[in-house]
């Protein structure tokens, strides 16, 4: 498929086109549906929504339905016009759109969990949904039979899911800042790795099929690329949000990875350069720079006759250093610390200025975002959150690139 990428100035930023209101409760995800200028929305307030843009540029319901749950997930299939929307009861219901996108018709129900359901995929391939739950477990379900193929449970409860559709992995994120690699069989499953590297609970994955690449994003306000399909299994961490991030996409096309945040941050991140990962932290019971002992090492604190000191890290080299010698803080965005963090001295001396040249840029969603989807043939994003309000944004000023699909570049 043809495409034009431009070059973008810095000061480009997302165009808000529409807002979205009317939901009486937070809006848990909200879609944008391929090649029609409509929005389908699952709320707290049991409500599923289509809403179709009008001669007037207004958007209007054109279905709502109202469940007999909490609605908090949703998964949609254009191509078959199949909508399953999970529900805080632990059903998951599927439902048929009409071709004019003006009635909605049920098909069966899935008892899928036994608590709130966080994430849901449907593979029409195989004829499965597959979904996570905060039951602790991830199940995958037959849509012809409507019968359970298989479970598998975790310690803690599962927040979020990706599928290989071509090898059948899952990849699970869950509240312990775990991410399991399942190979789901017709009736079981095994584990092929745990990826482990956030300190907070995983609340996004996005995975790109492509490239083999799969990103994080946690509680703990960053970002991790995992290289699945390299030898080496780099991580790339990527630290420039200021609350918990959301939701990711990563758009293969021009290598740019967008995120969002619970604050309302919108991040464009640069991906086609050479990122370097950041190091391990060392284990010292001195400082790798003066020496002096730290507050636990008693035995050198008693033979110098000195206090120990607190231990820090420098996020550069990874050093145990203490206050004294890692007095400066920088930024870094080749190891992905946009904003400045801790380093040693020495390394504070071996930045230069052009090491601090900013790889992503941020915006403001000017709402708290909890969900987010892209079209990325059109480079349209659409938002939403707690604050019960749907946004539709033009992101090709920051993405610098949209298909020749008619969707015009500024």
């Amino acid at each position: 498929m043809a495409a034009e990428i431009h070059s973008r100035p810095q000061s480009s930023r997302p165009v808000l086109l529409s807002k979205v209101e009317g939901h009486q409760d937070a809006v848990s995800a909200a879609l944008l549906i391929p090649k029609e200028d409509g929005v389908i929305t699952a709320s707290e307030d049991r409500t599923i929504r289509v809403w179709l843009k009008r001669d007037s540029g207004q958007y209007w319901p054109s279905i709502y339905h109202t469940m007999s749950s909490p609605c908090s997930a949703m998964a949609y299939h254009h191509d078959s016009r199949r909508i399953f929307v999970g529900q805080d009861n632990g059903a998951i219901m599927e439902f048929h759109i009409s071709e004019d996108f003006n009635k909605m018709n049920f098909v069966k129900t899935y008892p899928a969990h036994q608590n709130r359901v966080s994430a849901i995929i449907f593979c029409l391939t195989s004829e499965w949904v597959i979904s996570t739950g905060h039951d602790k477990c991830v199940s995958w379900m037959c849509t012809r039979s409507g019968s359970m193929l298989g479970r598998h449970y975790f310690t803690s409860w599962a927040s979020c899911l990706q599928y290989d559709y071509e090898t059948r992995y899952a990849f699970v994120g869950d509240y312990s800042g775990q991410i399991t690699l399942l190979k789901l069989e017709q009736n079981t499953c095994s584990i092929i790795t745990t990826l482990k590297g956030h300190e907070g609970s995983i609340t996004s994955l996005w995975w790109d099929p492509v490239q083999r690449l799969l990103f994080s994003g946690a509680s703990d306000h960053s970002i991790i690329m995992w290289d699945i399909g390299g030898r080496k299994g780099r991580t790339l961490l990527l630290q420039g949000h200021h609350d918990k991030v959301q939701a990711i996409c990563y758009i293969q096309l021009t290598r740019q990875l967008v995120s969002c945040s619970a604050d309302g941050g919108i991040a464009v991140w640069n991906m086609d350069i050479s990122r370097e990962e950041a190091p391990q932290w060392l284990e010292s019971d001195s400082c790798q720079k003066c020496e002096q002992p730290f507050f636990w090492n008693i035995k050198q604190m008693w033979d110098t006759k000195t206090l120990g000191l607190r231990q820090h890290h420098c996020r550069k080299c990874g050093q145990a250093v203490c206050g004294k010698c890692s007095t400066k803080r920088s930024s870094y965005p080749i190891m992905g610390f946009e904003f400045q963090v801790r380093v040693c001295d020495s390394c504070f001396e071996s930045i230069k200025d052009e090491d601090r040249t900013s790889l992503a840029t941020f915006h403001e969603g000017k709402h708290n975002i909890s969900h987010m989807s892209m079209d990325i043939s059109r480079g349209l994003m659409v938002t939403c959150g707690s604050d019960r309000i749907v946004k539709i944004w033009d992101m090709t000023p920051v993405v610098g690139c949209s298909l020749a699909t008619g969707f015009s570049s500024r």
